[in-house]
């Protein structure tokens, strides 16, 4: 069936400073994560990975730096910061309160709350 590609839009960004948090990732090393860990449910394109690196970026929770492989080939890696993680913090927090919400509207408290 999959998930709805607006229901994933708003996710993105604690999804990515998730993974960042664990360790440093390039972006290719990003969409394959996210890919596995959800059993291919999750498929994040290009189009949607890179402007989001670029926006946390822009606020400082993410940086980047280039790293030339054994191969001999340079990627460009992200990792978060100080900011990122901070924000990661917030955004489950949110998410914890956004969910919690979701279930008591869609369940009803009786259920939501078992």
């Amino acid at each position: 069936m999959g998930i709805n590609r607006e229901l994933i839009k708003g996710s993105t960004s604690i999804l990515i400073l998730k993974l960042l948090a664990e360790r440093d990732m390039y972006g290719y090393q990003i969409t394959q994560e996210l890919k596995t860990r959800s059993d291919n449910e999750l498929q994040l394109k290009e189009g949607t990975l890179y402007p989001m690196l670029h926006s946390l970026t822009e606020v400082g929770a993410v940086e980047w730096y280039w790293y030339d492989t054994d191969e001999g080939r340079r990627r460009k890696y992200y990792k978060i910061t100080d900011t990122g993680r901070e924000m990661l913090c917030e955004k489950r927090r949110e998410w914890k309160e956004f969910s919690k919400l979701m279930n008591v509207l869609i369940d009803g408290p009786e259920e939501a709350l078992s």
